[in-house]
């Protein structure tokens, strides 16, 4: 974690000499007076900050470009240095140096033995990530991208994976504290059950999305939206595992903590589309943003009251129920024929659903009317919007909601589906306990 702590000692100097009237207005010569600054104030002998500024007024004048090279030549001769740029690239003399950097075997190291201080991605965060990605390619037409151009999207495959896949990994850790919450030490098995919860709740206490944060700084993809994207996944993750928690305590629901979860909860598809126009160097369009939001919060609230049909070959398909937008999800799953609502699993699993929300507030008999409305407020809010977009591109848009409804399993009924509310359950815990006595059952009689 050092090298992670001297890089943040970095950023707070950068700012202080913002604050202080001392910016260069230039990134990289910032980072050189704060690098140089914390050099002074570290200690050496009996030297004081006045002695130190004596110095290098009395000798820095003195040390020339030649001498600079000689220094950086001997020193890379002998191994103490790790740049190997190739003679022609001076664009970014010190890019192969950024201390998050795996090209040596001290950093591979220091992951191997400091990561569970740190987000290391899973395979299992990553094939979730990719769901969200082939997803997200809808979004291209926004930015003038044809999808069935290759370049368009390898292009910029790696850093919108990588940065989904870290978020992915993220909400792994909070799905573990909530399961530690509704399962107690019955979640995990062994010796390990305190060690492993005390590590997982330790993820969110040190700030784990701060080194995406200063990746996608030190790549000069920041920007103060998409910081502020990822503060709002944080808080949401905050809102998920309180709410949640509330349900099982049978604590009091805030309507307004309600809502503004489930605003927040597509936050990583705003993170890619500002991330593409960072990466595409282009201006954010608003109205597209709007848009695409109104959009990502009728798909999630259609994704807690989805079903599920899984045929007999194991195939399962969603049919997304919206007046407006479709979305279809295809999985390769071994399974009996059956039939399940999200809003069940959500259920089972002590995930945030904004129908059970709802039910807790309003109560079974109003839960599905009031949401009704909500909806109906959000989907014409998308039909202002939609009327608002450039012609062609709302066409084609809708064109692909079409599309992606037949993909769907959709043949009949209106062209972009509809909505389909699932039944309430009134008892979250008998339910619980309803089905996991039944799969004790099933499991008894293979």
């Amino acid at each position: 974690m050092e090298q992670l702590k001297k890089l943040e000692q970095v950023q707070k100097t950068m700012k202080l000499i913002e604050s202080g009237g001392y910016t260069t207005n230039h990134q990289d010569s910032d980072r050189f007076l704060a690098n140089l600054i914390l050099l002074l104030i570290q200690p050496c002998g009996e030297l004081n900050s006045e002695t130190k500024c004596s110095l290098i007024s009395e000798h820095l004048p003195k040390i020339s470009v030649g001498f600079l090279e000689e220094v950086s030549h001997s020193l890379t001769e002998e191994g103490i240095m790790a740049v190997n740029q190739p003679q022609g690239d001076q664009k970014n003399p010190v890019q192969n140096t950024f201390p998050i950097s795996l090209n040596t075997k001290t950093h591979i190291g220091y992951f191997e033995t400091d990561f569970e201080d740190m987000a290391v991605i899973g395979m299992d965060a990553m094939q979730r990530a990719n769901s969200t990605l082939e997803d997200f390619v809808s979004y291209f037409m926004f930015h003038g991208m044809d999808v069935n151009t290759p370049q368009s999207i390898f292009r910029y495959l790696p850093v919108l994976s990588f940065t989904e896949s870290y978020i992915y990994q993220l909400d792994t850790w909070n799905e573990k504290m909530l399961h530690i919450s509704t399962n107690g030490d019955t979640a995990l098995r062994g010796s390990n059950v305190e060690s492993a919860n005390v590590r997982v709740m330790k993820m969110f206490r040190t700030d784990p999305i701060k080194l995406l944060v200063l990746l996608l700084e030190h790549h000069g993809l920041l920007t103060e939206r998409i910081r502020e994207e990822l503060r709002c996944g944080e808080e949401y993750w905050d809102l998920e595992r309180k709410l949640c928690c509330s349900l099982l305590t049978k604590d009091k629901v805030s309507m307004e903590d309600v809502m503004r979860a489930i605003h927040l909860k597509s936050f990583d598809y705003r993170v890619l589309n500002l991330l593409l126009y960072q990466l595409r160097e282009t201006k954010v369009n608003d109205l597209h943003m709007e848009f695409l939001s109104i959009s990502e919060f009728l798909v999630e609230v259609s994704d807690d009251s989805k079903k599920r049909l899984w045929n007999c070959m194991g195939v399962a398909f969603v049919l997304l129920i919206s007046d407006f937008l479709f979305v279809p999800y295809a999985t390769s799953k071994t399974s009996e024929r059956c039939c399940r609502f999200d809003y069940e699993d959500d259920v089972l699993e002590n995930s945030f659903n904004i129908l059970r929300m709802f039910v807790r507030i309003y109560g079974a008999s109003e839960a599905q009317t009031t949401l009704a409305k909500c909806i109906c407020e959000a989907e014409e809010k998308y039909d202002r919007l939609l009327k608002n977009l450039d012609p062609q591109l709302s066409s084609k848009y809708q064109r692909r909601c079409e599309e992606a409804t037949k993909e769907g399993g959709k043949i009949s009924g209106h062209a972009l589906g509809t909505w389909n509310m699932p039944p309430v359950i009134v008892d979250e815990d008998l339910y619980r306990s309803n089905v996991l006595n039944s799969r004790s059952t099933m499991s008894t009689y293979r």
